[in-house]
C-alpha cells in the first residue's frame, strides 16, 4: 500500500472472475474438466487463448484470485459501489453536506437504496487549507502535518498519510464518532498509547503502514468494536502480545503484519480472532510455529507466511484451517514437508511453495487437495507430482518445459546440428592426422587427444537430443526421475570431462608453443615419455573433476541434476552450498586461469615474432605474414573467449546472488559451450598448412592419374594416402615444393624467424 491503499484493492477486484468448478466431472491425471460438460483437456491447454472446451471454461480462472480478493469483495465492495458514484472534489474550506449529497444521489441514481446513505445531513465544516474534501472524506496527505487536524465530527474517512506525525494524543480522535476509515501510513509514529482509538466505535479500517511502531498490546485497540481491517505493514514490531490480540476487535476479518521483524507466533495471540479471514505475516523473521498457533482461526480464508525463516512445519499445524483457500509458504528454508501436511486443507485452492527445495516430494502430499486449482513450485519439474492441478507454475526453467526436455524448437534443432558437426569434425581429424606429411608424432598425439575430448561433447549433446525425443510431449511425467537418474549423472560427467580435458590440453599445447617461440634456444625437444605422462595426467584430472560429485551425495547433493540438460552451472541453486563451491572452483578457478594463460601466451608469441621479424632480412613480406599470423591467433583466442567469457560472467553474477533466468542458462549450455569442441578441429587441423598441403597433394595425384588414364598408356590406380605422403619430393610439381612444415613447436627454434611465420599461416 502507498498513498492510496483503497484504490490498490479496487484495481485488484477488476481481475476477479467467478467460474464454475466443474468438480463433478472426473478427469485423468494431467487433465482438467471443461466446466460441467463431460469433456477433459490436457493442462497445457489451460488459458492458451483458444476456446478448446467450446464453452470458454478452459479460459476461465486464468488468474489466481483466491484468498483476499474474495474477502475484499465480500466485505468492502458494496461501500465502493456507492462512493464511486460521485467524485466531488473542492479546495474550499467547506465540504459538501450530506443533504446535498443525498439530493444528488437521488437525482443521478433514482433506484439507489436510500438505506445505504448515512443519516446525518449536517455540514462537515472547516478543514485546513492544504486538505481536500470529497463529500464527508478529508484528505490531508503530504501536507506536512505534525498532529491530527481538527475538523468536523461528521467525517467518515480521514487520510493523514505521508506527514510528520510522531505521536497520537489520547483524545486526538475523541469527537470523530462517525469515522469509518483512518489512514496514518508513512508517518513517524513510534508508539500507540492504550485507548488512543477508544472513541472510534464505527471505525472499520485502520491502516498504519510504514511507521516506526515497535510494540503493540490488546489495549492499543480498545474500543474498536467495528474494526474489520487492521494493517500494520512495514513497521519494526519484533513480537506480538502474549494476550489475545483481537480481544477488543470482535469483528476483525483482515490482519496484515507484512514487513515487520516478528520472530515467532504464540499460541494465545490469535485466540480471540475467531472471525479472522485474512492473516498476512510475510516478510518477517518467523522461525518457529507452535502446533496450535492457528487453531482458533477456523474461518481463515488466506494465510500468508511467505519469506520468513521457517525450517520445520509441525505435523498438524494446519489441521483446524478447514476453510482455508490460499496458503503461501514460499521462500522459507523448509527442509522437509510431511506427506500428510496438507490433508486437512480440503478447501484449499491456491498453494505457494516457491523457493523451497522439497527433497521428499511425492504425489501423496497433494492428492487430498481435490479443490486445488493453482500451485507454485521452485522447479517446474515438481508439477509432475500434482498432475490434477489445473495451473502449475513455473511451467519452464528456460531449458525444459512441461512438455519437452528442450523447450524451444531452436534448441532441439541446434543440439542435433552441433552434435553432428562436433562428432564428424573430430572423428575426421582423428582418422586423418596419421597421414599428414611432416607431422611430429608427439604433437599429433596431443591433437588426437584433444579431438577425443571434444568428441565427448558431441556424444553428450547427442544423448540429450535422444532423451528429448524419448520424453517428447510428456516430459513433466519423467522430469524429476530423469534428473535424479544415473543416466543424467553420467551424461553430465561426460560434459564436464570433455570440457576440462579440452581446456587443459589447449593450455598444454599453448604453453609448448609459447616456450619454444619466446625462448627458442632454451627449449628442449619434447620427449615421448614426457608427452605421454602429461596427457595421462590431464585425462586423470578430467576424470577426477567430473566424477568426484558422484561420490558424496550429502556434500554435492544432485550436482548434475539441477536442470534437464544435466550441466552443473548452479547459477541459482542456493541450497547446494557444496555444489556451488565446487562449481565456482572449476569455472572461476581452473578454467579462468587456463583462459588467462592462453590469452597471455598468444599475445606474447605474436609480440615475440613481430620483434624478431623486424630485424630479419625478408622485410618485404613482413606485413603480409604478420597479418596472416595475427588473424590465426585472433580466431584461436576469440573462440575461447566466446565460449568462456559468458560462463565466467554467469558465475560472477551467481556469487553476487543475482537471479539468472533459465533461458540464459540454456543458451550457454546448448549454444555457447560446444563452440570450442566444434571449432577446435578447424582451428588446429583443417586450416593448418600440413592439412592444406595434404589436400593439394591428393588433388595433384588425382589430376595426374586422370591425365595418365586419358592418354591410355596404361591403367593405374589411385594411390593410398600413405603412398601419396611417401612420394619423393622431386616428383612433386614445383607449386607443391615448399619448405617442410615443422609443426613441432621446438623444431621452430632451429629455423629462422621468417620461417616461423610460415609455420603458423
Amino acid at each position: 500500500m502507498t498513498s492510496g491503499p483503497v484504490f490498490f484493492y479496487i484495481l485488484i477486484l477488476g481481475k476477479y472472475f467467478l467460474h464454475g468448478s466443474g468438480q463433478d466431472v472426473k478427469c485423468s491425471l494431467g487433465y482438467f474438466p471443461c466446466g460441467n460438460i463431460t469433456k477433459c483437456l490436457p493442462q497445457l491447454l489451460h488459458c492458451n487463448g483458444v476456446d478448446d472446451c467450446g464453452n470458454q471454461a478452459d479460459e476461465d480462472n486464468c488468474g489466481d484470485n483466491n484468498g483476499w480478493p474474495i474477502q475484499f469483495d465480500k466485505y468492502f465492495a458494496s461501500y465502493y459501489k456507492m462512493t464511486s458514484l460521485y467524485h466531488f472534489e473542492t479546495r474550499t474550506s467547506e465540504c459538501l453536506s450530506h443533504f446535498f449529497l443525498f439530493i444528488t444521489l437521488l437525482f443521478l441514481v433514482p433506484h439507489y437504496p436510500h438505506s445505504l446513505l448515512l443519516p446525518p445531513y449536517s455540514v462537515v465544516g472547516s478543514v485546513p487549507v492544504p486538505c481536500l474534501c470529497r463529500g464527508l472524506e478529508v484528505d490531508c496527505d503530504e501536507t506536512n502535518l505534525r498532529a491530527v487536524p481538527s475538523v468536523s465530527s461528521n467525517v467518515t474517512k480521514m487520510s493523514l498519510q505521508r506527514n510528520l506525525i510522531r505521536k497520537l494524543p489520547p483524545d486526538g480522535f475523541k469527537k470523530y464518532h462517525h469515522l469509518q476509515k483512518l489512514y496514518l501510513s508513512h508517518n513517524r509514529i513510534t508508539f500507540l498509547k492504550p485507548g488512543v482509538f477508544e472513541d472510534l466505535h464505527r471505525l472499520e479500517w485502520l491502516i498504519i503502514e510504514d511507521n516506526h511502531l515497535s510494540r503493540i498490546s490488546p489495549l492499543t485497540f480498545y474500543g474498536l468494536n467495528s474494526l474489520i481491517l487492521l494493517a500494520l505493514m512495514n513497521n519494526v514490531l519484533t513480537h506480538l502480545p502474549d494476550k489475545p490480540l483481537c480481544q477488543h476487535m470482535p469483528r476483525l476479518h483482515w490482519l496484515d503484519f507484512e514487513g515487520n521483524h516478528i520472530h515467532n507466533l504464540r499460541n494465545l495471540t490469535f485466540i480471540s480472532c475467531s472471525n479472522l479471514t485474512v492473516l498476512v505475516m510475510r516478510k518477517n523473521k518467523i522461525n518457529h510455529l507452535s502446533e496450535n498457533t492457528f487453531a482458533p482461526l477456523q474461518k481463515l480464508d488466506e494465510l500468508d507466511l511467505g519469506s520468513n525463516k521457517i525450517e520445520n512445519l509441525p505435523p498438524q499445524v494446519f489441521k483446524d484451517l478447514k476453510e482455508l483457500s490460499q496458503l503461501n509458504l514460499s521462500y522459507n528454508p523448509i527442509q522437509k514437508i510431511q506427506a500428510n501436511q496438507f490433508d486437512y486443507l480440503v478447501k484449499l485452492k491456491s498453494l505457494s511453495l516457491e523457493g523451497i527445495e522439497i527433497s521428499n516430494i511425492q504425489q501423496r502430499m497433494f492428492r487430498p487437495l481435490m479443490n486445488l486449482s493453482h500451485i507454485y513450485f521452485k522447479k517446474f519439474q515438481y508439477c509432475g507430482y500434482a498432475p490434477h492441478v489445473r495451473s502449475c507454475k513455473p511451467n519452464t526453467d528456460g531449458i525444459s518445459s512441461l512438455e519437452n526436455l528442450l523447450a524451444s524448437i531452436i534448441q532441439r534443432v541446434f543440439v542435433w546440428v552441433v552434435s553432428a558437426v562436433t562428432c564428424f569434425g573430430n572423428v575426421f581429424v582423428i582418422c586423418m592426422r596419421p597421414y599428414i606429411r611432416s607431422e611430429n608424432r608427439l604433437h599429433a598425439m596431443s591433437i588426437i587427444s584433444l579431438c577425443c575430448a571434444d568428441c565427448l561433447m558431441g556424444i553428450y549433446l547427442f544423448v540429450i537430443g535422444a532423451f528429448d525425443l524419448k520424453f517428447r510431449g510428456e516430459y513433466n511425467k519423467h522430469a524429476q526421475l530423469w534428473m535424479e537418474s544415473i543416466h543424467c549423472q553420467i551424461v553430465g560427467s561426460l560434459a564436464i570431462l570433455s570440457t576440462e580435458v579440452s581446456v587443459l590440453l589447449l593450455t598444454f599445447l599453448t604453453l609448448e608453443k609459447y616456450i619454444c617461440i619466446v625462448y627458442p634456444f632454451r627449449c628442449l625437444r619434447p620427449k615421448k615419455c614426457r608427452t605421454i605422462t602429461v596427457l595421462i595426467l590431464i585425462w586423470m584430472t578430467g576424470f577426477i573433476v567430473a566424477f568426484i560429485p558422484l561420490t558424496n551425495k550429502e556434500f554435492f547433493k544432485n550436482y548434475y541434476g539441477t536442470n534437464g540438460v544435466c550441466f552443473p552451472l548452479h547459477s541459482e541453486d542456493t541450497e547446494s552450498t557444496g555444489a556451488q563451491i565446487y562449481s565456482v572452483a572449476i569455472f572461476l578457478g581452473i578454467n579462468l586461469a587456463a583462459f588467462i594463460i592462453i590469452v597471455f601466451s598468444y599475445g606474447s608469441m605474436f609480440y615475440s615474432i613481430h620483434q624478431s621479424a623486424i630485424t630479419a632480412t625478408e622485410i618485404r613480406n613482413q606485413v603480409k605474414k604478420e597479418m596472416i599470423l595475427a588473424k590465426r591467433f585472433f580466431f584461436i583466442v576469440f573462440t575461447d573467449a566466446l565460449c568462456w567469457i559468458p560462463i565466467f560472467v554467469l558465475k560472477f553474477l551467481s556469487l553476487l546472488q543475482v537471479e539468472i533466468p533459465g533461458t540464459i542458462t540454456s543458451w550457454v549450455v546448448i549454444f555457447i559451450l560446444p563452440i570450442n569442441s566444434a571449432l577446435n578441429p578447424i582451428l588446429y587441423t583443417l586450416t593448418t598448412r600440413p592439412f592444406k598441403e595434404m589436400i593439394h597433394q591428393f588433388w595433384y595425384n588425382y589430376r595426374k592419374r586422370r591425365s595418365i588414364d586419358s592418354k591410355g598408356s596404361q591403367k593405374t590406380y589411385a594411390p593410398s594416402f600413405i603412398w601419396v605422403e611417401m612420394w619423393p619430393l622431386q616428383e612433386m610439381p614445383p607449386e607443391l615444393i615448399k619448405p617442410a612444415l615443422f609443426t613441432d613447436p621446438c623444431e621452430l627454434s632451429l629455423i629462422s624467424q621468417s620461417t616461423r611465420l610460415n609455420s603458423y599461416s
